[in-house]
């Protein structure tokens, strides 16, 4: 390698250059697990000390205009450029760079191999953050503390750490600046709130969000009680059939795609009762769809969108979710427009609770929390919301009972068998 090894810097760069080349194709048969787990720990260390040279570095090319040599508008331009690193990944170095200038204790335990580089960034941009006017030896005293921490704290504890710093080393002011903190915060999250859908003209719509602090956590402990495991364990027991008394073993599948079967149920389950008015009613959906297709056809449905969905789907959804089911005649005159007690109401469906145990589906031992109240006489046939006409089904047997390729016949003991057509 060509380098100019005057400056004592050049020249240590040198000699690690040369000290790598001297290993380069080592075979590591021979080093035992005791060695292995050193040498990892010692490399991280030497990584952390190099990270420290270059921030000195970099500090240095901005005072001897290192990004004038090729026209570059910045140091970290011209660093992204030099070294084939990403733009965004140099401006990252350069501004880790000026905070090791601005608290010294930390440019020492990183050039000492007693931190990472990761650290040294969480725990610069944590003192970045504190008051302005606060009192530099309140600030030599966090600067002190952060980097005590680092020595047994990762940088995301770290993280957690450097925002309540103030309760440690100075109590008497932290409390009304975390209060102007999070008031700040919250604001500027209130502001920023966005929510994007979109369809992908397969039958999906994708999106994307950011939402307060709050907001968020709410949601993702709604979607976490709907795909835990033991929730998990009894809706696929229910979708199986399975009503031995060996409890059925759960087929993990990855956290993203149980959330995302979550969100589709919590969205189900919302009651439109509970929903603001829009056009006068408590629903977010209108179906659209002929008598005969309500009743067992095939014919799809029409969403007041314009788009469709399956006829057994809105047989589905017209049972309980928020949806105003649109009956039209032969000559698509509008024959019922949902009903003013289309839904059970709390006290029936404790009722039902208490009489059905669960599923009415047999064989199905999924609890009357987990199911769906379903009407045994349809809408098309001016079926009413009566106790003694509804019943209790799991979302997958709710599924089958609008499904035209099953029948579905009660028993005398109020359990439901189903037959697939033939």
């Amino acid at each position: 390698m060509a380098t100019t090894a005057a400056h004592p810097i050049g020249g240590a760069v040198a000699r690690v250059h040369s000290a790598l080349d001297d290993v380069a194709g080592a075979p590591l048969w021979s080093m035992s697990q005791a060695a292995t787990a050193q040498t990892l720990v010692e490399v991280s260390r030497a990584e952390a000390r190099l990270v420290e040279v270059r921030s000195q570095l970099l500090s240095h090319a901005e005072t001897v205009a290192v990004a004038e040599t090729n026209a570059s508008p910045s140091v970290a331009v011209w660093h992204s450029n030099a070294t084939g690193s990403t733009k965004r990944e140099s401006f990252r170095q350069v501004r880790l760079a000026a905070g090791l200038d601005r608290y010294e204790p930390v440019r020492e335990a990183l050039g000492r191999g007693d931190m990472l580089a990761e650290q040294a960034s969480v725990i610069c941009t944590a003192l970045d953050e504190l008051p302005d006017d606060l009192d530099a030896g309140v600030l030599e005293q966090a600067t002190k503390a952060l980097v005590a921490y680092a020595e047994v704290h990762d940088a995301k504890a770290l993280r957690v750490l450097g925002r309540r710093i103030l309760e440690v080393v100075a109590p008497e002011v932290a409390e009304a600046w975390e209060a102007e903190q999070l008031a700040k915060e919250e604001h500027e999250a209130e502001k920023s709130a966005v929510f994007r859908m979109r369809e992908d003209g397969h039958g999906r719509i994708k999106g994307s969000f950011t939402v307060p602090l709050l907001a968020g956590q709410m949601l993702e402990r709604a979607l976490l009680a709907f795909a835990a495991p033991k929730h998990q364990i009894a809706t696929r027991a229910a979708d199986e059939g399975e009503h031995d008394e060996q409890a059925p073993v759960p087929v993990r599948r990855p956290t993203a795609q149980r959330l995302g079967a979550a969100f589709v149920e919590l969205v189900e389950r919302l009651d439109p009762h509970d929903l603001p008015k829009a056009g006068g009613v408590n629903a977010t959906v209108v179906v659209t769809m002929s008598l005969d297709s309500l009743k067992d056809g095939l014919v799809a449905a029409t969403l007041d969108t314009g788009d469709r969905i399956s006829a057994a789907s809105a047989r589905r959804l017209a049972c309980e979710a928020g949806v105003v089911p649109v009956v039209l005649g032969g000559k698509s005159q509008p024959l019922d427009v949902g009903r003013a007690k289309r839904y059970f109401t709390p006290g029936q469906r404790i009722a039902m609770g208490i009489r059905d145990g669960g599923c009415t589906a047999k064989g199905c031992d999924a609890p009357p929390a987990m199911c769906h109240a379903h009407h045994d006489d349809p809408w098309s046939c001016h079926g009413h919301t009566d106790l003694d006409r509804g019943r209790l089904l799991c979302p997958y047997h709710h599924r089958r009972i609008h499904d035209p390729e099953y029948e579905a016949d009660v028993g005398a003991d109020n359990q439901v068998t189903f037959h697939r057509r033939t």
